[in-house]
């Protein structure tokens, strides 16, 4: 999971965003904002896909939206390129409204500042890799020579150099699953929205493209929003996670809040067959009571970024606690070796902390600060 602050300056703002589908659907916005339920306005031939979703998406972050079938995200998501409309609401993007502008200017927007990679790769036969991954730009009017060069250049971050001329079908579906994120970096815009993008895959190359994406990342810093319906996928990718349900977001959080504080009892049944080993943090699961103590004894240290399974290492076989340490060296916590305990045994622990028994001999081992 990418551990970047999402404090920065937002580049993507959701405002009460509502879509119904149906008849009088700004009648049936107002009868929502007054409390009306979602199961009646069924009943009488009215689907409220989307109900008062508000969020933000900063500058190279990636902000997972995830939910079962039928929670509303992938409409989220089209309202948020304006292939769907909002029946209410508003979409900012860089501070400009999208939800105001005209089917030209939309059209624009789209072919310059915003691209998506579907769940299915939607290649066209036709035409080789290249000129797959050029599609965009050839949208955009750039010359032959020029939209071939970025193509390749894309094509070549998404490990596919030496197969600009073969055609889709003689890549698997991993690889064109490539392609299709190669069209969309190649044209550089500044969003990406990505749709179950890697949930036709495999297991193992699903797998693949999430570190291929999250390689990627590194450099390129796109601000990005990726649909999913497998939490997994989401603590893996997302900087932040939005749980949707019934068209409702219902949590907004990091994968450590969604782990350690769901906001309800659907949130948590996502949350109970989750690694949380390959979640949790140091920073995470220390008291910070104890913040500018010194221990009498010689624990062992970390960082707070220190994950789970080295937490355990140091904890010498669960047997003491580790002092958390920031950037000069400051205790800023302490994780028990009872929390280590209780979420091993998928159990929320103890959260006191308890005293170690004698000063360790070896003296303590520090893991380098960020």
């Amino acid at each position: 999971m990418s551990s970047r602050s999402s404090t920065s300056e937002a580049r993507l703002t959701a405002e009460q965003l509502y879509k119904v589908f149906g008849r009088r659907p700004e009648e049936a916005v107002e009868r929502l904002r007054g409390g009306a339920d979602r199961e009646q306005l069924r009943a009488e031939g009215v689907t409220a896909a989307v109900i008062d979703a508000s969020f933000t998406v900063a500058e190279g972050e990636i902000f997972v939206v995830m939910g079962l079938s039928g929670s509303g995200k992938s409409t989220l998501l089209r309202m948020l390129n304006g292939l769907l409309e909002p029946t209410a609401g508003r979409v900012l993007f860089d501070g400009e409204d999208l939800t105001a502008l005209g089917d030209r200017e939309l059209r624009e927007v789209r072919a310059r500042k915003i691209s998506m990679v579907f769940q299915h790769f939607a290649l066209f036969p036709h035409r080789s890799v290249r000129e797959n991954a050029a599609y965009g730009l050839a949208v955009q009017g750039v010359p032959r020579a020029e939209r071939e060069r970025r193509a390749d250049e894309a094509l070549a971050l998404c490990g596919l150099a030496g197969w600009e001329d073969s055609w889709p079908d003689e890549l698997s579906g991993g690889m064109q699953q490539r392609v299709g994120l190669a069209r969309a970096l190649a044209t550089d815009a500044e969003l990406l929205l990505m749709d179950e993008s890697f949930s036709a895959l495999d297991p193992l190359i699903r797998r693949d493209m999430q570190d291929q994406l999250l390689e990627l990342q590194k450099t390129l810093k796109k601000t990005i929003v990726f649909i999913t319906h497998d939490l997994n996928e989401a603590m893996r990718l997302g900087d932040r996670i939005a749980v949707m349900r019934d068209g409702r977001i219902v949590q907004n959080g990091t994968a450590e809040d969604i782990l350690l504080r769901p906001a309800d009892d659907y949130v948590a049944s996502f949350t109970k067959d989750v690694d949380r080993s390959r979640v949790l943090t140091a920073g995470a699961l220390m008291d910070t009571s104890v913040a500018g103590e010194e221990p009498g004894c010689s624990c062992q240290t970390a960082t707070p970024d220190t994950p789970f399974t080295e937490l355990c290492a140091l904890s010498a076989r669960l047997s003491h606690r580790v002092r958390v340490l920031d950037a000069a060296g400051r205790t800023v916590g302490v994780v028990p070796q009872e929390r280590l305990v209780g979420f091993l045994a998928d159990a929320p622990g103890a959260i006191e902390p308890v005293e170690c028994d004698a000063p360790h001999d070896g003296g303590e081992k520090v893991i380098a600060h960020a």
